[in-house]
């Protein structure tokens, strides 16, 4: 796979024909896999590379802020999932105030002159451009070959970003699982925190979220792999007293997962946070890229009236995970 830039590219800069498809391809969900199955299969069948064309920022984020929907995937992850499912190419168009201005004839230009596209896989309401002009037909009397896509459906319902950002909200996970054709996860880097964990004997690593704000809130039971190297390896090196509890993964850990913005610790500009806290590990884990997965739902975030009362929290939460642990050898999704 190759990654590139739109906005970085040379003005004579210009791809092996293509086939292509668009959006925001947030989650990367089953249809989102649909519509890349079709685009290979029509690529293989004409001699073409596959490419797939995303959003950065996604435009919601553009024109709301911190008020847009909350992200499923980071850019890095959906990059990730992209490249596994095997594309060409992926292209990243810089979402911002000339982007968002094209006309549907200059989007168009850009599909055929630097992305050389001759055929699109499309959903049944793509649009684009300007004041959202441009759409499927479009298209095809701009010369393209155009496949649109229909609604992938699970349970009798549209699988669809915002079904998916619902549902982890819900805590549904296994849910969630379903409608990604993986169990939902978040990755980065392992980051300096405030180190509030510590003072209460309940440590914690602050991983990265990479996005504006998650689609999660509370307490959950997770599983954490290191994407360098073994997590059980590096915590047994550290500490062979205290190597913690085995995740599902040969190299992971279980641990206690929170995301949100603590509002038992007062903070003058709150943060979005996830945290977890590995019982029986003692490892400077920072700088590391972590995967770490959500596997159960414990409860919704809580606002106690003090530290103490906190730590009494944190203590019955990891006691109920640590159980959860126990009590589902294999993994619940």
């Amino acid at each position: 796979m190759k990654l590139l830039r739109l906005n970085a590219l040379a003005p004579n800069f210009q791809l092996p024909k293509t086939a292509a498809t668009i959006g925001n391809f947030d989650g990367v969900h089953l249809g989102h896999q649909a519509m890349i199955a079709q685009l290979k299969q029509l690529a293989a069948a004409q001699n073409l590379k596959t490419l797939v064309m995303i959003f950065e920022p996604q435009p919601l984020e553009f024109f709301k802020g911190y008020e847009a929907p909350p992200r499923i995937s980071s850019l890095r992850e959906k990059v990730e999932y992209l490249t596994e499912l095997g594309v060409d190419y992926i292209a990243i168009a810089k979402f911002d105030n000339h982007f968002r201005s094209l006309s549907a004839e200059s989007f168009a230009d850009i599909l055929k002159n630097k992305l050389n596209a001759e055929h699109l896989v499309l959903g049944d309401d793509f649009h684009f451009g300007k004041n959202r002009q441009g759409n499927s037909e479009f298209l095809r009397g701009y010369g393209f070959q155009v496949t649109n896509l229909n609604t992938i459906a699970l349970d009798g319902h549209r699988v669809s970003s915002t079904r998916i950002r619902h549902t982890l909200q819900a805590g549904d996970l296994a849910l969630a699982a379903k409608l990604l054709g993986r169990p939902y996860s978040i990755t980065g880097r392992v980051q300096y925190g405030d180190q509030i964990g510590r003072t209460i004997d309940f440590p914690t690593i602050n991983v990265r979220l990479n996005r504006h704000k998650p689609c999660l809130n509370g307490i959950y039971g997770v599983e954490v792999v290191c994407e360098t190297r073994s997590l059980k390896d590096k915590v047994k090196a550290d500490n062979p007293e205290k190597p913690g509890i085995a995740g599902y993964e040969p190299t992971a850990l279980f641990g206690a997962g929170h995301v949100g913005t603590r509002p038992a610790i007062k903070q003058q500009h709150p943060e979005w946070r996830l945290e977890v806290h590995f019982p029986d590990v003692s490892a400077n884990l920072y700088g590391l890229l972590m995967r770490v997965t959500f596997l159960n739902y414990l409860h919704g975030e809580k606002d106690y009236p003090s530290l103490e009362a906190l730590k009494a929290g944190i203590d019955d939460d990891v006691e109920k995970l640590l159980e959860f642990r126990q009590n589902t050898p294999n993994f619940p999704f």
